[in-house]
């Protein structure tokens, strides 16, 4: 089958004719309907967002339908339209992201994640794949989806929406995402939407991206960030709930933005990459009654929850511009998801 593999720590993506993958216990056998490509691929790839398992068949996630299931496997059968999350969790913080970088727990892996590198390692950017059974989320209904391949923002909707449920029920609660213009963020006033929030501030650099987002419903506010701590805080908020989705920034003034907007009893969550240390005020967070969470990726309540809201048209995932890829052009394919942000993403449909 063709698949898009990397063979070496310098090497780029390549197409490759690789071996069917052969059942196996735990597993459940695939073939891929469609993949979000995310825009920082190419930046995995390179070594910029820690260490691929290499050699392997990159990808994270994606929207399947089920072809066959080892005998340990009950909860999906062959036919079904599944969710593959990637995440593979093994308890005692020990968890990995197969086909891609990430580790849970302190992010320095142990033994036990090595162990589970080797025994899952492809992702799913190929035409079939092999996944874990704990990867595995049963999308009921899916099959009469009419455009599955917009159904792979799914895992970005529910790392979002794991986030945002840290900080308890949004219906009636001022929301702030942080970030807005990536997808991530995007994703995040989707479904803060969808759930209720009262109003909904989208906060990001790209005014064209935040034009986009103020336009899919009057709750939703948006502020440009100035790079001012202050005078950003003071657009922001005050908030109940301020969800961080930035990527990788020089300081950490946009998040403690944040921070300073919520107001008392309020909850800031971390769902980014940012790679500054946050100087938390130890007398305000406790004065002011303040929650700080992190949270990440998602796990199987949550997808089902997301799914739940897309199938009965609570979130409409018509607001999300698709972009689709095949697989015979990697290069062009990793530049075109590099150049999307906000509510536009590119499918890899094999």
């Amino acid at each position: 089958m063709r698949a898009w593999t990397v063979a070496s720590q310098d090497d780029d993506v390549r197409l490759s004719e690789v071996p069917e993958p052969a059942l196996q216990g735990g597993g459940v056998l695939v073939e891929v309907l469609a993949a979000h490509l995310p825009a920082y691929t190419k930046a995995v790839v390179r070594g910029n967002r820690g260490g691929l398992p290499i050699p392997l068949t990159l990808g994270p996630s994606c929207i399947a339908r089920v072809t066959d299931v080892a005998p340990d496997v009950f909860h999906v059968a062959p036919g079904d339209i599944v969710l593959d999350t990637a995440l593979l969790d093994a308890g005692g913080a020990d968890e990995i992201l197969v086909g891609w970088v990430g580790l849970g727990g302190s992010g320095v892996g142990s033994a036990r994640t090595e162990r589970m590198r080797t025994v899952w390692h492809d992702g799913v950017f190929a035409e079939r794949a092999l996944c874990a059974k704990e990867t595995m989320v049963k999308l009921p209904g899916a099959e009469d989806y009419p455009e599955p391949a917009r159904l792979s923002f799914l895992p970005w909707l529910c790392i979002a929406a794991t986030g945002l449920h840290a900080a308890g029920p949004l219906a009636g609660r001022d929301v702030a995402v942080i970030g807005a213009t990536g997808q991530l963020g995007g994703a995040a006033v989707l479904v803060a939407l969808a759930e209720g929030a009262a109003t909904v501030t989208a906060v990001g650099r790209n005014s064209e991206a935040l034009g986009r987002l103020a336009e899919l419903a009057p709750r939703v506010r948006t502020h440009q960030l100035t790079g001012d701590r202050a005078t950003d805080a003071a657009a922001i908020g005050p908030v109940d709930v301020a969800l961080d989705t930035l990527g990788a920034t020089p300081t950490a003034d946009a998040t403690m933005a944040a921070y300073d907007s919520l107001r008392r009893h309020g909850t800031l969550v971390l769902i980014g990459g940012v790679r500054q240390n946050l100087t938390i005020p130890y007398g305000d967070l406790m004065h002011r009654r303040l929650n700080l969470r992190g949270s990440w990726m998602s796990d199987d309540e949550t997808v089902t929850t997301v799914w739940n809201l897309v199938r009965s048209g609570l979130l409409d995932l018509s607001a999300v511009e698709l972009l689709t890829v095949g697989l015979d052009d990697p290069p062009a394919a990793l530049d075109l998801a590099e150049r999307t942000t906000g509510l536009r993403f590119v499918a890899l449909v094999p």
